[in-house]
């Protein structure tokens, strides 16, 4: 099992180009299914059918695992298992008549517009660190990247002077990002000032450094985050996923078109980017829930 597991992945990374966070999450849950399969002392693929397939994924949901969690365990299983069969390794597709479960509405947590000012205002622009971090700031919510393609943001990406920032999302797709004149202005304060004094003698291509000089880790991100939220007085439970949220929220709510922010946010899926209307839509009814009179 390890080795056909080993070969998967090889044929994600070679073949389908997938990214390497991709492929450790796809390793997690083949891992953990190979893992189930040992406890049952299940050594013959063609021992495994609809039916075992069915009672571990009842064992997760017994477990507590959340739906959503369980619906990317069928989605890893049924690739897995569609790769074995072309490869010729069994005769019969045991996912496929396994259903994943439903999807649950999560909706995600937002800031509202003076929640983000606040935020906004934490850094102390004084230092080169504060210039850092309310340029990171200004970008994560003007152009609603992903905190994984802020970190890997590199100098060549941005073209500021047409007001655009290239990036490379899931799946190594590029899409271009428009930014607005104050992300530029901070952003371009903290290149031509800050960047230069954090880089020191050291030479790399990453726009956001560290106060060592070093490419910023998304740990990093997390960490100063969470600091300047406090500061803020901001009683949410935020992420740096909170300000993409906010970006594709605020823009919904003075009216973008959803396919506009579909394309900006680079999902494949309009569904995916279709959570956000139901975020707009509670909003609006929270708002008529506290200020009519007849509410």
């Amino acid at each position: 099992m390890n080795d056909l597991i080993n070969d998967y992945l090889h044929s994600l990374r070679v073949e389908k180009g997938l990214s390497e966070n991709t492929i450790i999450s796809y390793r997690q849950e083949l891992v953990r299914f190979r893992d189930y399969l040992a406890q049952k002392e299940i050594t013959d693929l063609t021992s495994i059918d609809r039916y075992l397939i069915l009672d571990y994924l009842n064992e997760l949901d017994q477990r507590g695992r959340a739906k959503n969690s369980i619906i990317h365990t069928v989605s890893s299983l049924r690739k897995f298992f569609k790769y074995l069969l072309i490869e010729e390794k069994i005769n019969d597709d045991p996912m496929a008549n396994v259903a994943p479960p439903k999807k649950s509405k999560h909706l995600p947590s937002v800031l509202t517009s003076d929640e983000v000012e606040k935020l906004l205002r934490v850094p102390n622009i004084q230092t080169n660190l504060g210039v850092r971090d309310r340029s990171l700031l200004e970008v994560m919510y003007a152009t609603g990247m992903r905190v994984s393609e802020v970190i890997n943001l590199t100098l060549s990406e941005l073209h500021l002077e047409m007001g655009l920032i290239e990036t490379i999302g899931k799946g190594d797709k590029k899409r271009i990002i428009p930014i607005g004149d104050i992300a530029i202005k901070w952003l371009t304060e903290y290149l031509t000032i800050a960047r230069p004094q954090l880089l020191k003698t050291q030479h790399f291509d990453q726009v956001f450094l560290n106060q060592r000089g070093k490419p910023l880790t998304r740990q990093g991100v997390w960490k100063n985050l969470k600091k300047m939220v406090q500061s803020a007085g901001i009683n949410k439970n935020i992420t740096p996923h909170t300000l993409r949220h906010s970006f594709a929220t605020h823009l919904l709510e003075n009216g973008a078109d959803l396919r506009i922010v579909q394309e900006l946010l680079g999902h494949s899926d309009i569904s995916t980017t279709q959570i956000y209307t139901h975020v707009t839509q509670q909003r609006l009814a929270n708002v008529y829930d506290k200020y009519h009179p007849r509410a």
